[in-house]
């Protein structure tokens, strides 16, 4: 037995797959048995090099699978079939001219899931070069980091700021002037409301329990001249009734709150009141199906620039023109307002909440044209670009409003001359850091200059995003709905948010 042993492993030393080798008679039984035993070391080991195979496969399917989950942002949102992506060097694709013939809104797949994607401003002054046309490229400079901001000259032909403009002439301008109310015509204001403190709680306590609670504040909320419960008076009495411990307000603590909250130029931060100030004449040009063909070419060649799906450029307002005579100005102010949980936006507000206390625009974007010279003045100032910080109480300096563009343009830290075909573009909120709508930039606070001799005309263009991007997914799911229910260009317009701002020309 023990020779056989020794046998045994001395033909072990060959091939241990080699099942060939003569086996030694007289130890049959127990030769067969070492056999299996060679097998069996032989599978061992491939089954680890196997198994190490397979795990490595696993774990790079696992890292690839969350790469894409972690850079596609939000989800269920209308991506669309978005324009070509304007390259952002000498080497990208020209965007082709619009045909108005095959345009049209792409609302049906809202499967996709997309991020908002941003123009990298890489430093002040730095120069990229944009391909939008088949026949040339653009240089896009880089004006401000705060707010990122960019300026493109010759994104219009002249010809294409001349259609502009006669199309705005042929559709009619409207008067759009609101200055500041002065003292006197504060002090007129307030016997339009003339209830004292004790009065107003008896008409918020609806069920008369002698306590408020926050949906019967809500419910009073909506107030169209802005004499009684505004969105600030309404934010500082909240406030107040999240501050009692038991969630309901008695008199006395409505008084105290109430009362604050009436005091003039003052809102709940102590910020100094702001009133936007502006005078001009606009219209709104619609650039969808059957619009004219410039018109839907400038909106495709954002989309273009954008890289932002088409759905969104598609469903938010129309083109804004606006023509500035002599010692026509706008005051400095935001295009957007701050996601709030008390507000909705004004182009969700098909899938908005009902009990919101006022509706906002929510524009993640401002593209603003040049579409005229000006002999003088019109400039387009930024009172804080790229500040180190942003504070309100700062933009009051020396008894100076620098938001009164009025008497204060030269002030600011950057003014743009108005060009003929020159295009600015910059983003009015920040970024979420998931892909999304995020805080807003203060730093976008903005104005028009008077124009102090000759007309200014200019354009707006806005890409409206809802800073909840489920409530954006509901509201172009809506849309959609009610595009299949009602086909055609009139039917389908009709729902949408901006339809009451112009008509179709």
């Amino acid at each position: 037995m023990e020779d056989s042993l020794e046998d045994l492993l001395e033909q072990q030393d060959g091939d241990c797959g080699d099942d060939n080798q003569p086996l030694a008679p007289k130890a049959k039984f127990r030769s067969s048995r070492m056999n299996i035993q060679r097998s069996n070391v032989c599978s061992r080991a491939y089954f680890v090099v196997v198994m190490v195979f397979f795990h490595v496969y696993i774990l790079n399917v696992i890292g690839l699978l969350l790469y894409v989950h972690y850079n596609n942002g939000p989800g269920e949102l209308v991506s669309g079939n978005a324009a070509p992506s304007a390259s952002v060097s000498d080497r990208g694709t020209a965007l082709p001219h619009a045909d108005p013939a095959s345009s049209e809104l792409h609302v049906e797949d809202y499967s996709h899931s997309f991020s908002l994607p941003r123009i990298e401003g890489i430093r002040v002054g730095h120069v990229q070069q944009v391909s939008l046309l088949p026949d040339r490229t653009h240089e896009m400079r880089t004006m401000s980091l705060k707010p990122l901001l960019f300026e493109i000259p010759g994104f219009l032909s002249e010809e294409e700021c001349r259609v502009v403009v006669q199309l705005a002439q042929l559709k009619g301008l409207m008067e759009s002037q609101t200055t500041t109310p002065s003292k006197e015509q504060e002090e007129s204001n307030q016997p339009l409301l003339s209830l004292s403190t004790e009065e107003v709680f008896s008409l918020l306590d609806l069920n008369q329990d002698g306590l408020l609670q926050n949906q019967e504040i809500v419910s009073h909320s909506r107030s169209r001249d802005g004499t009684w419960l505004n969105p600030d008076n309404l934010r500082q009495i909240l406030t107040g009734l999240e501050a009692c411990p038991t969630g309901t307000m008695t008199l006395e603590d409505f008084r105290h709150v109430y009362d604050v909250s009436q005091r003039p130029g003052q809102q709940q931060s102590g910020k100094p009141r702001s009133h936007f100030k502006q005078r001009n004449k606009n219209t709104w040009l619609y650039q969808g199906p059957g619009s004219h063909h410039v018109l839907q070419t400038l909106r495709n060649r954002l989309i273009s620039l954008t890289r932002l799906p088409s759905t969104l450029v598609e469903l938010s307002e129309p083109l804004q023109v606006i023509r500035y005579e002599n010692g026509d100005f706008s005051n400095a102010h935001h295009d957007s307002s701050p996601p709030q949980s008390e507000t909705t936006c004004t182009h969700t507000r098909l899938a908005g909440n009902k009990s919101a206390l006022t509706e906002v625009s929510c524009r993640y974007l401002t593209m603003l044209f040049y579409i005229s010279p000006v002999e003088e003045g019109g400039e387009t100032t930024f009172p804080v670009a790229d500040n180190r910080t942003y504070e309100e109480q700062a933009l009051v300096q020396d008894g100076v409003d620098l938001t009164d563009t009025k008497e204060t343009c030269g002030r600011g830290n950057i003014r743009i001359k108005p060009t003929v075909g020159t295009a600015l573009l910059w983003y009015n909120h920040l970024s979420d850091g998931r892909g999304w709508m995020g805080e807003l930039d203060e730093y976008s606070l903005h104005g028009e200059c008077p124009v102090r001799r000759g007309v200014k005309w200019m354009a707006n263009s806005w890409v409206n995003v809802d800073p909840d991007h489920q409530q954006q997914a509901r509201y172009q799911r809506l849309v959609a709905k009610r595009q299949r229910a009602k086909p055609g260009m009139e039917e389908h317009y009709q729902p949408l948010s901006h339809s009451d701002l112009h008509q179709d020309l």
